[in-house]
């Protein structure tokens, strides 16, 4: 079986997560991670589960007027640059076979903000007939821009580890 996990991150702090979410799924499958601007808009049939995770911003995905605004509290720069999650997704061709889901996000503990990147993500991949095999997750930051709240990737990798066990095994 194998995994697909596609992240944006603008500090690095998601895409820390997503790399922790990979390592607990490849304990169960081949797992592929990619930045969200060179990940695939047509997802092949030897792919079993794909898991999308952005950062939160204005109460949900990051749109380009909120990347603009976290690009000038970067001082080394973004990590994901051009498109984001909420693009991608609108690119994305429905799969003709059943595809398992799960998303993500990071948003900051404190302050605590409202809204949640993984809720959008995720209603959008069940719009596109994907099948949601676990509730959206949200990972903690300390403040806007980090560091990541102690204990978070290893709550990350073992969720990866958790999603792997729910995938169901054909496609």
């Amino acid at each position: 079986m194998r995994a697909l996990v596609v992240y944006e991150s603008m500090f690095g702090h998601t895409r820390s997560i997503a790399e922790a979410i990979a390592a607990g799924l490849a304990s169960t499958m081949v797992v592929d991670i990619v930045e969200v601007n060179d990940a695939p808009t047509d997802i092949g049939p030897d792919v079993h589960l794909i898991v999308v995770g952005g950062p939160t911003h204005a109460l949900g995905m990051s749109r380009p007027s909120t990347r603009q605004e976290a690009a000038r509290q970067a001082p080394d720069g973004l990590v994901s640059t051009g498109t984001g999650i909420r693009e991608w997704l609108a690119t994305l061709h429905p799969p003709t076979t059943t595809l398992a889901a799960a998303s993500f996000d990071t948003k900051a503990r404190r302050p605590r903000l409202p809204g949640s990147a993984a809720h959008a993500t995720a209603r959008r991949l069940r719009r596109l007939g994907l099948t949601m095999i676990s509730r959206p997750q949200s990972f903690n930051v300390d403040g806007v821009t980090g560091p990541l709240t102690a204990g978070e990737e290893d709550r990350a990798r073992e969720w990866g580890h958790e999603l792997g066990d729910h995938v169901p095994m054909s496609r």
